[in-house]
């Protein structure tokens, strides 16, 4: 199935070309539209959900807070990993292998460890 995403700041629109009465149309307001900087993703999961934080991590500074917390079932999880597993696939072939530049890990001191 071939799905086409057709974005402006008020909506976004997913169409399948396969069956057009499967149309989801999803508002965003201005403040979600210009999205939250993060570069850093620390993810937990019990056997129901997949958490996954994302934080901006500043150099130099010895504190970060969460930025986003997002909670995905865990087959919708799944569905994510593949969906950006694609997508780097397609964007490496029109603009070239995405570097991975090894940094020196950060010390993570993130509250208690989680429990199933």
């Amino acid at each position: 199935m071939f799905r086409a995403f057709f974005f402006n700041p008020k909506s976004v629109k997913v169409m399948s070309t396969e069956d057009n009465k499967n149309k989801l149309n999803i508002e965003i307001d201005e403040k979600m539209a210009d999205g939250t900087y993060a570069n850093l993703a620390i993810i937990n999961h019990s056997v129901s959900e997949f958490v996954v934080d994302f934080i901006n991590v500043m150099p130099g500074a010895p504190k970060s807070k969460v930025k986003s917390r997002i909670i995905l079932t865990p087959q919708h999880a799944k569905r994510l990993a593949h969906a950006l597993t694609e997508n780097v696939k397609r964007f490496e072939a029109n603009h070239g292998e995405i570097k991975d530049y090894e940094q020196t890990p950060i010390p993570l001191n993130f509250g208690p460890t989680g429990q199933a």
